[in-house]
């Protein structure tokens, strides 16, 4: 396994999860929102109030393809998969994992939507969002994860864990 890829809406826990399953991987970890920061010489959301959603989600594209790691745990924005480019380079580097959690949860989670660097176009409520990425989520995925309802962190890693070794035990046989 190469490298490991973390999707999901954001409040989903890519970064933090993607933390801890680098620790247990013995992999390090990459958050892409940082990569798009450093690279932009801006904020996240400074990069959408600015520039705008387009100018945003091209700077996350060139970002995302810009990445060449191993034994790397990636966590791109959950808007990563907005663009096609970007969603196959995700695919490219190792078993993309799909972070799902249910809207209402999400809705609690993120307190800060209008600050938070989150790409969405003026007027989107986050159930709007939700019901355009996760259809692109599903598509790109090689595992999907349930981390709602209650599931904590430990939990989550491991069952992220459990399914990339049911997806490297289905490769080594197929």
């Amino acid at each position: 396994m190469k490298n490991v890829v973390l999707i999901g809406m954001p409040g989903s826990g890519k970064s933090t999860v993607g933390v801890l399953l680098a620790k247990a991987l013995g992999y390090d970890f990459l958050d892409i929102d940082l990569v798009i920061q450093k690279r932009e010489h801006a904020l996240l959301q400074e990069i959408l109030d600015q520039r705008g959603l387009d100018a945003f989600l091209q700077a996350e594209e060139d970002a995302v393809c810009s990445i060449a790691c191993q034994n790397t745990v990636v966590a791109p924005g959950g808007s990563a998969v907005c663009r096609e480019k970007a969603a196959e380079h995700l695919k490219s580097l190792g078993p993309v994992v799909y972070l799902k959690v249910p809207l209402a949860e999400l809705s609690g989670r993120i307190q800060n939507l209008s600050t938070r660097g989150i790409a969405m176009e003026p007027g989107q409520t986050l159930a709007d969002v939700y019901a355009a990425r996760e259809p692109l989520y599903r598509r790109y995925a090689d595992l999907t994860v349930d981390v709602g309802e209650g599931r904590g962190l430990e939990e989550t890693v491991a069952a992220v864990l459990q399914g990339l070794l049911g997806l490297n035990t289905a490769q080594a046989q197929g």
